[in-house]
């Protein structure tokens, strides 16, 4: 019963939702990806919207649709030819979409993105701006990651990292990832129906990628733990099992339902942007007297309590705050670069103006652009 209150408190009230559908979930059993489980989808999430929830659907397939395409055997490992496959695939699979959800008068919208566009403060209010104004005019946003320019450096890994970086930029009320697996499933291959700990879960990894995908069960958990960790909801469950989507949002026990970490407040876009979206450029380790203010008092990171820097980062970069075994307790923008910090670093406030040659900073780190990360 507490579960089942649970789930309709946390996921059948959700007015926004990300939902994610993988290559595997989308393909046939000749690994071609099948309109008709489009279809089935499409069906199940113009329900949804005309039950007035916020749909933002996040799918992989482009290199999949693009292999289906070029009638490939397998999928190619050269990255080169892989962008170009996933350029033809793109748009055979925004075909699909379309084609599907034309039925329900839903059109839909294409967003392609990178690593860097969650990075960059601007183009990441963009994002949300767009989706905004897409879900206004009754359309569908429908986010992959832009696999034709992607390289080592822009991609997410896979796409249950984007559905939770775009989890964050919505403020989302919950996270759905779709796969062919019922969720997470104990040492006994028995489903667990709830998780409290996303941390405790990782035990149950034991999973690798599918040959078409490219993220397993570990990627999931990551990705579900980003979302939980900023206070919300997230589920992993089988889009194989019929109506999966209208199972859900009746709140029964359909997957593993992930619950919002108890120590955490819901963040703001701001404090989501800077504490989990934006990746770090370095870090600075701080001694236990810092460590109690910031995580006991709510303050501002100051140069004395800086004990070690690390990083080529400059000013109003993101950097991570570790204590002084290394673990992150932290991150803020740092008001100094790597060798600002390196000169003002143990140093009271008052002692700083003469070391820079200019009029310093009270704070290494404001607080108003500083996030706990790990009590």
């Amino acid at each position: 019963m507490v579960i089942k209150q649970k789930r309709q408190e946390l996921i059948a009230n959700a007015k926004h939702v990300v939902i994610k559908l993988g290559t595997q979930l989308l393909a046939d059993d000749q690994g071609k990806i099948c309109i008709n489980i489009i279809q089935d989808f499409a069906m199940q999430i113009a329900q949804l919207m005309a039950d007035g929830k916020q749909v933002t659907l996040v799918s992989s397939g482009a290199v999949g649709a693009g292999i289906s395409e070029l009638k490939l055997k397998q999928k190619p490992t050269d990255i080169g030819i892989l962008q170009a496959i996933a350029a033809v695939g793109q748009r055979c699979l925004m075909d699909m979409m379309a084609q599907s959800f034309e039925k329900y008068n839903i059109r839909v919208g294409q967003l392609l993105m990178t690593r860097s566009d969650f990075d960059d403060r601007t183009r990441y209010l963009n994002f949300r701006n767009c989706v905004t104004h897409l879900q206004g005019l009754r359309c569908l946003p429908i986010i992959n990651e832009n696999d034709t320019v992607a390289i080592e450096e822009l991609r997410f890994g896979d796409n249950d990292q984007l559905a939770a970086l775009t989890c964050h930029a919505l403020k989302a009320d919950c996270l759905i990832l779709l796969t062919v697996v019922d969720g997470l499933l104990d040492d006994q291959g028995n489903r667990i129906p709830v998780v409290e700990n996303i941390d405790e879960a990782q035990k149950h990894v034991r999973d690798e990628s599918s040959a078409m995908g490219t993220g397993g069960m570990a990627s999931k958990l990551q990705s579900v733990g980003m979302v939980t960790k900023a206070g919300e909801a997230g589920i992993i469950a089988s889009g194989r099992q019929k109506n999966v989507l209208r199972n859900i949002f009746d709140a029964q026990d359909v997957g593993t339902l992930f619950l919002p970490h108890p120590n955490q407040e819901k963040l703001n876009s701001k404090r989501r942007w800077i504490g989990i979206a934006k990746r770090t450029a370095g870090y600075v380790e701080i001694d236990a007297g810092a460590q109690n203010a910031l995580l006991n008092h709510g303050k501002s990171l100051l140069a004395i309590g800086v004990t070690k820097t690390h990083g080529n980062y400059i000013a109003g970069d993101l950097i991570a705050i570790n204590d002084t075994q290394g673990k992150e307790l932290a991150r803020g923008l740092s008001n100094y670069s790597a060798s600002e910090m390196d000169l003002v670093k143990g140093k009271r406030t008052k002692e700083i103006p003469a070391l820079l040659g200019l009029k310093a900073y009270d704070e290494a780190v404001h607080r108003d652009h500083l996030v706990i990360t790990n009590k």
